[in-house]
């Protein structure tokens, strides 16, 4: 309560991020809705989610290339318009009945394309809105707002305005667009990224990467990427907490692909209570956002994401074993607060040690990096289930995700205070 205001250009940043993650709420839904219209092939219907899900992997290094050579402020508001003008167009073929298989498939590729570019933007901008200090209580914010957003607003909407006309939550996700485009627009400027030489100069292990990052001029593209990939290599603790991400994203995204089946088989919750039961993750991520950076503060950012991993392990070990609903959207509400406050705070550890000129690039490469486990997850999820039941799946999810916070107690040391200083003689 009694923290400082985050200033005008965050209250901007901030308001475009949660309108366009209100479109996304409203249009994903939408968009499986509309395919499950047109066919009930499970492989067409999935195609379209999994063409939303490729193009982080495919381009992401590609995103935070372009995030470092561009203004970023200006990038964001391009990529929201073109956003805007393509789901603008879905929404006419929808109502002129002219969106087959091949259009959801195309625009939801092309959308998360676009959004590989806006993420790497968005990540490498807000250090230059808000003080280091502030980073933590930033990105909590970030992510509880869009959480609300897109758990308690978009999503339950999507279904309602798809059934009034089709082409309406495309329409709105449109809308959306436009409005973040205009909000990143009024922005201040920020000033240009400085060189790796001016920030890292004396440190040794940046020798032979002493260009201006931002320039990019006659430089290969992918050697640009591969910067972005040695920094993140080279800084032992951001390279371990990418690993420890990809770990719990393999652990999140198997109970994810399981999560609907067994709330319903195991956990006996009613068809019609399902909403109410995943809206404790929505709760659960909204507190987590909003605690992110009280808690940072407190522990301080390394101690605090080994304590959160710990009590998301608890948590999982709580959901494996519940049998009623009470006691399993309870711990589901814990295990999301917690995936909430690494979120943030992993983001902050990489914004407040990473040099401006390259943040866009090693943000996309801690993305791309942790997001290799999920359809990996996901998959295996799915196969253990068929063979062995969903029980089974949980109890092993929550394995997984205890061997990963174990791991992370081993492996990541806060760092040592400084030596007190010890005055000479004359």
């Amino acid at each position: 309560m009694t923290a400082p205001p985050l200033g005008r250009d965050y209250r901007l940043l901030w308001s475009a991020a949660v309108s366009s993650r209100l479109g996304d709420a409203l249009r994903t839904p939408a968009l499986a809705l509309l395919a499950a219209t047109l066919t009930r092939d499970p492989r067409v219907i999935a195609a379209v989610t999994v063409a939303g899900q490729l193009p982080p992997l495919l381009f992401g290094l590609l995103g935070g290339v372009y995030a470092d050579r561009w203004d970023r402020r200006r990038t964001m508001a391009a990529v929201d318009g073109l956003r805007a003008v393509v789901v603008g167009g879905l929404a006419v073929a929808v109502a002129a009945d002219r969106a087959g298989v091949a259009v959801l498939v195309a625009a939801a590729f092309l959308l998360a394309a676009l959004g590989t570019l806006f993420d790497a933007a968005a990540f490498a901008m807000l250090p230059s809105v808000v003080p280091p200090a502030e980073l933590p209580r930033a990105n909590g914010r970030l992510q509880a707002g869009t959480a609300v957003a897109g758990g308690f607003l978009g999503a339950p909407a999507a279904g309602v305005l798809f059934a009034l006309a089709a082409p309406l939550p495309f329409l709105l996700d449109a809308v959306t667009f436009a409005a973040a485009a205009m909000l990143t627009l009024a922005l201040r400027p920020a000033p240009p990224a400085r060189s790796r030489t001016d920030e890292c100069a004396r440190e040794p292990r940046n020798e032979g990467h002493d260009r201006p990052a931002a320039a990019g001029r006659g430089r290969s593209v992918w050697r640009e990427a591969g910067e972005g990939l040695r920094f993140l290599r080279e800084d032992r603790t951001l390279w371990r907490l990418t690993g420890l991400t990809a770990g719990s994203n393999l652990a999140i995204s198997g109970l994810l692909a399981v999560l609907v089946l067994y709330a319903l088989d195991v956990l006996r919750v009613p068809p019609a209570g399902y909403g109410v039961f995943a809206a404790a993750a929505v709760l659960g991520g909204l507190a987590g956002g909003l605690g992110a950076g009280r808690l940072a503060a407190r522990l301080g950012t390394v101690p605090a994401l080994r304590a959160v991993l710990a009590v998301q392990a608890v948590a999982l070990t709580g959901f494996a074993l519940a049998r009623h609903p009470m006691p399993g959207g309870l711990a589901l509400a814990v295990f999301a607060a917690g995936t909430t406050v690494w979120n943030s705070l992993w983001a902050t550890y990489g914004q407040r040690h990473v040099p401006a000129g390259l943040l866009g690039r090693v943000g996309a490469a801690q993305r791309m990096v942790g997001l290799l486990t999920a359809p990996v997850g996901a998959a295996l999820a799915g196969l253990a289930g068929a063979a062995c039941g969903v029980g089974p799946v949980a109890a092993a999810v929550a394995g997984v995700f205890v061997l990963v916070t174990l791991a992370a107690w081993r492996v990541l040391r806060p760092a040592a205070p400084a030596p007190p200083a010890t005055v000479g003689s004359a």
